[in-house]
Formats: structure tokens, C-alpha cells, sequence
């Protein structure tokens, strides 16, 4: 019997970078996510096949259950990856491996694969699900980050995240203003690595306590905004800081600096979604600049 598991995608609104290090996040699970199936196969082996949300296969390939099981390799390609996060599973629960079974597997996205709503986290929470294993440990073991992606992946409302002593703190929160209407979600045409990113902030770490005070406050306030004036205002101060942590300058200046309306960067900076606040539908302005995937709020949110 096919069993099949979903996880959420996600969307990171503030605490990008910061929540690494212990920074309250606000976070949003979406609409859009990731499915595992999971069938009987041929004995001692994995046939594993990877659709993207049109039905396309981007990756498959038969992977041994003695490769899962001696895995050691640095090698950073598809196939390599599958395998070390299967092997990290297989550290965490060594039932599934028993060689007298094999197993047909396929992944299927419900949205682009180069969105960037997580595809790894996605598919390191259904693992977890399957094996029954913490989806936490599996990340740090194998792919590393703050894990509020999984926490995404897990969750069916907004929610703030952090790690506090090197646990992830998960707080469900309301956040539905009645402005959502006048958001949304802006494809930037390149799906960014969040590894890269993270080794990128990382080399400009500076001591970040004062601004970590700051951003748990704006985050408070955002989560808790009541008028569009007061969210813009909120987005906007976040932007700055997070400008001049990361030494770059904010995605409105660099790409939009005429938009009428207001614009944050989300998660890693420089690709994936943007969010825009925007008192007029913001679609003609951003196709006009060749930024043809624009998701209004209510159609990529839970």
C-alpha cells in the first residue's frame, strides 16, 4: 500500500540571516508544498523520482540501500545529497533500511522548483514523517540552518520562531491584517542558495546583540500590525537595518527605485520572492521589468 506525506513551503517575513543566531522570526507557512509517496520496490534498492509541479521529471535515479548505509562523501551534486540525507535518516532510525525490502519513491512539488519555498525542507520534514524521526535533527545532521522552514513545513498558520539555547521555540500567531489584500509576492526571476547566503553573512558578522533587540521588536510589531501605514513603516525600518548588517543595499534601491509602494527582501537576499506593499495591483509595474511571477497574498498564504 502507497503511504504519501505533505509538508507546507515557506515564506520568511522577518529575522532573515539573524534567526540563525537566536532572532525572533516571523514565518508563513504556504499554500504550495511537497509531497513524498512512498511503494514497495525491488529488494535492497531505492528507485527515487523527483517531479516538478508540471509533472516533469527533474532527478531520478536507483540508489542502494549499502550506499545509503556507507555513505561518506563530500560530494555536493543531487544524487550525493539524497544520498547523505538518507543516510543521515538511516543514522536515526535504522529499521527502514532491512534488506529483505526495497522501495519506489517519488516527490512531487506543487509549485515551480525554482520558487525557492523549500524544497529540501519539504522533503527533509516528509522523510521525518515516513521514518518517524525528528525533522529537526535530520536538517541539522544534513543540511544545517535555523529550521523555521521546518517548522513551516509542519505548521497551517503563521508563527514566530526562534532558537533559543539551540532549540527551536514555535509560537502559532494570528497574523491576518485586513490589509493582506495589498500584498504580494514577487518572483525575482533567480532562486537563490540559501547555503551561499548563509556563508555569505556569515563572513560579514559583526556583533549583532543591539540589532537583534531591534528586529524582535519590529517582528512584534509587524506580527501586530493593525494599518498598512504602520506595516509599511515596520518593513521599511527592517529593510535599513538589515542593509546595513548585510552591507548591501535593499532590493528597492538596487532594482525598483521608482516603484510607488514599498518592497522587502524575504529569507535570502538578492533571489527568490520579494513581498511588496502596494496600495495598486503592482502586476503591470513588475512585468514591465520582466518579473513575470507575481502571487497576491491570499493565493500563496495558509
Amino acid at each position: 500500500m502507497e503511504q504519501t506525506y505533505y509538508s507546507n513551503g515557506k515564506l520568511l517575513i522577518t529575522g532573515e540571516y539573524l534567526v540563525l543566531d537566536g532572532a525572533k522570526a516571523l514565518a508563513l507557512p504556504t499554500k504550495y508544498g511537497q509531497y513524498l509517496k512512498i511503494a514497495s520496490g525491488a529488494a535492497g534498492k531505492i528507485h527515487w523520482a523527483s517531479f516538478d509541479y508540471d509533472n516533469s521529471v527533474w532527478f531520478e535515479e536507483t540508489i542502494s540501500f549499502n550506499e545509503i548505509i556507507e555513505f561518506n562523501s563530500n560530494n555536493v551534486s543531487e544524487r550525493e545529497t539524497l544520498i547523505k540525507i538518507l543516510h543521515e535518516a538511516y543514522l536515526l532510525n535504522s529499521r527502514f533500511l532491512d534488506s529483505s525490502l526495497g522501495y519506489s519513491i517519488s516527490t512531487v512539488l506543487t509549485f515551480p522548483k525554482f520558487w525557492g519555498l523549500g524544497t529540501s525542507s519539504t522533503l527533509i520534514n516528509n522523510i521525518a514523517q515516513w521514518l518517524q524521526i525528528d525533522a529537526f535533527e535530520l536538517l541539522k545532521n544534513s543540511f544545517g540552518g535555523s529550521g523555521y522552514d521546518i517548522a513551516c513545513a509542519q505548521n497551517n498558520t503563521p508563527i514566530l520562531y526562534q532558537l533559543i539555547d539551540g532549540l527551536p521555540m514555535i509560537e502559532k500567531v494570528n497574523f491576518n491584517p485586513d490589509f493582506t489584500h495589498n500584498i504580494y509576492f514577487v518572483y525575482l526571476n533567480k532562486k537563490q542558495s540559501s547555503k551561499t547566503a548563509i556563508d555569505n553573512y556569515y563572513k560579514n558578522q559583526k556583533n549583532f546583540e543591539f540589532d537583534f533587540t531591534i528586529v524582535n521588536k519590529l517582528t512584534a510589531a509587524i506580527c501586530n500590525s493593525i494599518s498598512m501605514a504602520e506595516f509599511i513603516n515596520l518593513i521599511n525600518k527592517h529593510e535599513e537595518i538589515m542593509s546595513s548588517i548585510l552591507d548591501l543595499p535593499t532590493v528597492k534601491e538596487s532594482l525598483f527605485p521608482n516603484f510607488d509602494g514599498s518592497i522587502k527582501s524575504l529569507g535570502a537576499w538578492g533571489g527568490d520572492f520579494i513581498m511588496v506593499v502596494s496600495n495598486e495591483n503592482p502586476t503591470s509595474y513588475f512585468e514591465n521589468k520582466g518579473f513575470k511571477t507575481i502571487v497576491a497574498y491570499k493565493d500563496m498564504i495558509l
